[in-house]
């Protein structure tokens, strides 16, 4: 008996990916070469740029895809703009998830964590352990929760990244003028702890629900972040800090994200922020992983697992 002729499978077109990205950086560029060396044709877009048409095939115009859809968004900076600006590029990446097309993260995930006050909401919400936080919009209304708490608080700017504009509030003083603070307080208890005379937290990476990446981030002052001038360490694994990491993510809907950590005076660990766009150089200094790799490896299997996007149906 002869073998039954079986034809071979159609070859499947590369996976087009829209990676959007408020500047051609060092990440957009590296994220770009692991997506070709995975096979896939990204294309790097601005939100700026993508419009909204109520007559175009799918309602929206993408550069370098006109009026088909990517396959998937892989989002590494959002582009900074006034309210109505910001409010519409968010919108657009709405309409891409209605569309069917995988975002990541999405926009919900990327306001969750873009808003501190939203981020300390949902991790309380899920359990989480995290700094008390508070969120007011008058400085009599700061004043009196400092005095009420009697300790150090931080103040952070609400929407802020890379430890920039944070202060140490001890006493009313401390509390600037409404205008400075963008007319909201933010403050979270101060939970540092300074061990061998240096203050130290964790930055762990979040990737499909599981930790790809950590380090431990030291510095002379309390301001532990890689761009204030921390050096990043290498870790062993810890199962307490990679769960706390990975139920933060959750908390927030992200499926890529930097979780800050820390364990404060008593050793208790606690997850001081979430961080829906995060920057890896101190990570990949510190670890030798190869994150754009990871990043994409994963965002791509999600597609293998997903149902097709009307960009792949439509092809």
């Amino acid at each position: 008996m002869t073998e039954a002729f079986r034809p071979a499978p159609p070859l499947r077109r590369a996976r087009r990916i829209a990676l959007v990205t408020a500047t051609l950086d060092r990440h957009a560029r590296d994220l770009l070469k692991a997506f070709a060396a995975q096979g896939a044709e990204a294309h790097a877009v601005e939100l700026a740029e993508i419009g909204f048409d109520s007559e175009a095939r799918h309602g929206l115009v993408l550069p370098q895809f006109g009026e088909d859809l990517p396959d998937a968004v892989c989002l590494r900076t959002l582009d900074a703009g006034s309210f109505e600006q910001v409010t519409r590029r968010l919108g657009i990446l709405h309409a891409l998830e209605r569309l069917g097309v995988p975002v990541s993260n999405g926009p919900r995930a990327v306001e969750n964590c873009v808003d501190k006050s939203m981020t300390s909401f949902l991790l309380a919400r899920a359990g989480v352990p995290s700094p008390r936080s508070f969120v007011v919009e008058t400085r009599q209304e700061a004043a009196a929760i400092l005095k009420r708490e009697g300790g150090p608080l931080v103040l952070k700017p609400l929407f802020g990244a890379q430890g920039k504009g944070l202060a140490l509030i001890e006493r009313e003083a401390d509390l600037p003028e409404p205008a400075a603070a963008a007319g909201v307080y933010y403050l979270q208890r101060f939970a540092g702890a300074l061990r061998d005379g240096r203050f130290s937290d964790y930055r762990h990476l979040v990737s499909a629900g599981r930790v790809v990446a950590a380090m431990r981030r030291e510095a002379p002052g309390w301001i532990t972040n890689i761009k204030q001038g921390a050096t990043g360490h290498p870790i062993a694994p810890d199962a307490e800090l990679d769960a706390l990491a990975a139920a933060a993510a959750r908390a927030v809907g992200a499926d890529f994200c930097g979780v800050d950590l820390l364990r404060d005076p008593d050793g208790r660990a606690q997850v001081i922020e979430v961080n829906s766009m995060p920057a890896w150089t101190g990570l990949e200094q510190a670890t030798g992983l190869d994150i754009p790799a990871i990043r994409v490896r994963d965002l791509l299997a999600r597609l293998e697992t997903t149902a097709p996007s009307a960009a792949i149906a439509a092809a």
